[in-house]
């Protein structure tokens, strides 16, 4: 898989709070490992929207991350809130994951994050416009 990456994200990330800075970085390399472990998956995009970091692929939804100084205990990976993921994770993990809106998982900094879970979710998002058609993402 190929990585193209803005240098700007290496920015936000470096200034982060500390305690988020590890934890954002380690959902950026959840998604990076997941996005390696997808077939057909050849390009992956690291840049920034809305000033958050966020990764982009061909067939896949927009996926961000970010954390915000009015909620400083927490963080939060964000998918297109128009798109069926959500609601979806919601179906299929609704005792794993605190949920903001149509949008987003929510983690307290100190939440030990489910990787294999999380992992199938941005499986997900990443193969999206693949899988949006299948009952329930094909989960």
């Amino acid at each position: 898989m190929e990585l193209t990456s803005d240098p700007k994200v290496k920015e936000v990330f470096d200034n982060y709070p500390k305690s988020a800075k590890k934890q954002l970085l380690k959902l950026r390399d959840l998604v990076l490992k997941t996005a390696t472990e997808i077939d057909g998956l050849e390009k992956l995009e690291e840049t920034l929207k809305w000033r958050e970091p966020s990764y982009l692929t061909k067939y896949g939804s927009t996926i961000r991350m970010d954390w915000k100084e009015k909620t400083p205990d927490e963080y939060a990976i964000y998918f297109k809130c128009t798109s069926s993921l959500v609601q979806t994770f919601r179906i299929v993990y609704k005792d794993k994951f605190k949920f903001g809106g149509k949008r987003a998982i929510i983690f307290q900094l100190d939440d030990k994050i489910p990787e294999k879970e999380l992992k199938h979710c941005i499986s997900m998002a990443l193969t999206y416009h693949k899988v949006k058609h299948l009952p329930l993402l094909g989960a």
